[in-house]
């Protein structure tokens, strides 16, 4: 995993991802800038839009999954009440199989759902990513911080001094990587950016206090980024919980309503947006019915902690928050309302055909298995009862036998088992 977070997060999994997601946030970058609209907060929630509307189909399977689930509740849990003292093998077994009749029947899985948060869960990180390092994925933003990058450099203990700005602990072991250290200079660029990126208005200041020089290259920097950053009249490079401090302290207590909104609006969207996900009834089984109550306590857990990390990481996160769940809200409705018009039972019997069908080709396919073993080498006794004779049981091992004598390498396995049987059959002439 690469530490250099701006340019571009390099993990084995999630890492492709976000470079994907990273295109499709510079083209609308690219669209906006088109129509001379510079703003990072419209851009996120343009960009977290399309990715929900991408992941609709997961959701909806994972939407149906449930309705299904549901209705084959009372069956496994009939099923359950019928094995429920009963813990020999024989019966373990037999639960297992009705249980697993009960799910081909109503064409789904027991980890149905879990499949599909699994598929989600790497785009929604790499979403994550993508707007916590907004100029790593797109060139237009990264280019507002130069030249005021380079000439900051070229100060003498610049490095030492940002290193002491509030988020950029974060980012100590750029400091103290050989490509920072050996003076490589896309790497030197991309750490300042990094740190400036998560700087705040009173680190921005701090700058022009430090070094006069450059005063005028921090209010055109400072005047660039706020294009993009301002939001409502909010900066959303800056968390609430700064933003609250600053107002207090500059007497724009305005401020102070839409900082606290943000954390608010967050907790209050998660928790709708859970309220609006269907409940699962009991599977029957175990494995699926703990991961389904764990999903209900972090469902609880979320919207609070929804609420502390909004008040604590810049505002442009809270914005993706309140947007990805305004998003699953409107599109839990939408689908519910969809599924709930369904012919569930026409579904199910669509899936009993193919339940049917799927255990008699299975059977034949077993039957044809049996068949083979019936003119095995390894199986002399042959049960007559099979349908094969004993003279085709023959013809087959005579067969097999002259086979195995011509293709047999010289040296391999078949051919010292040959060497065997020759002098098996000459003892027992003998």
């Amino acid at each position: 995993m690469s530490n250099i977070l701006l340019t571009q997060y390099q993990g084995m999994f999630i890492g492709p991802i976000a470079k994907i997601l990273g295109y499709l946030m510079e083209g609308i970058f690219y669209v906006l800038d088109m129509i001379n609209v510079h703003n990072s907060g419209l851009a996120i929630i343009l960009f977290t839009i399309v990715i929900y509307l991408c992941l609709t189909p997961l959701t909806y399977k994972q939407q149906k999954f449930s309705k299904l689930q549901a209705k084959m509740g009372p069956e496994l849990q009939a099923i359950q009440a019928k094995y429920k003292n009963k813990k020999d093998n024989d019966s373990m077994m037999a639960m297992n199989q009705e249980t697993q009749a009960v799910y081909a029947k109503y064409g789904v899985s027991a980890s149905g759902s879990c499949v599909q948060l699994l598929i989600q869960m790497p785009i929604l990180l790499a979403l994550y990513r993508v707007i916590y390092a907004i100029p790593a994925y797109v060139a237009s933003v990264k280019e507002v911080f130069f030249p005021f990058v380079d000439k900051l450099i070229a100060q003498k203990g610049s490095a030492e001094f940002i290193q002491n700005f509030a988020n950029a602990g974060m980012y100590a072991k750029q400091f103290e990587n050989e490509s920072f250290v050996g003076g490589v200079t896309s790497y030197i660029q991309n750490t300042y950016i990094d740190v400036l990126n998560r700087a705040s208005t009173g680190d921005w200041l701090s700058l022009k206090t430090q070094y006069p020089s450059l005063s005028a290259d921090v209010d055109m920097t400072l005047s660039a980024l706020d294009k993009y950053n301002n939001f409502l009249g909010l900066n959303i490079a800056n968390s609430p919980s700064f933003i609250i401090k600053d107002a207090f302290a500059n007497g724009s207590y305005f401020l102070v309503i839409g900082a606290i909104l943000i954390p608010f609006l967050a907790a209050a969207t998660q928790w709708i947006n859970t309220k609006l996900m269907p409940t699962q009834a009991s599977s029957g089984n175990a494995q699926a019915d703990q991961m389904a109550s764990q999903m209900k306590m972090m469902n609880t857990m979320m919207p609070l902690m929804s609420a502390f990390f909004c008040f604590t990481l810049p505002a442009g996160m809270g914005i993706y928050w309140i947007a990805g769940a305004v998003i699953r809200s409107i599109q839990q409705i939408v689908l519910n309302k969809h599924i709930d018009k369904m012919d569930i039972n026409a579904i199910i019997d669509k899936n009993k055909d193919k339940a049917a069908k799927k255990m008699e080709k299975k059977k034949v396919q077993t039957e044809r298995m049996q068949q083979y073993a019936n003119v095995s080498t390894r199986n002399i006794n042959v049960n007559k009862t099979s349908g094969i004779s004993e003279t085709e049981r023959e013809e087959a091992l005579k067969k097999a036998n002259e086979y195995y004598s011509k293709n047999a390498k010289p040296g391999s396995m078949a051919a010292k088992a040959g060497m065997v049987k020759e002098y098996n059959e000459k003892n027992s002439k003998r």
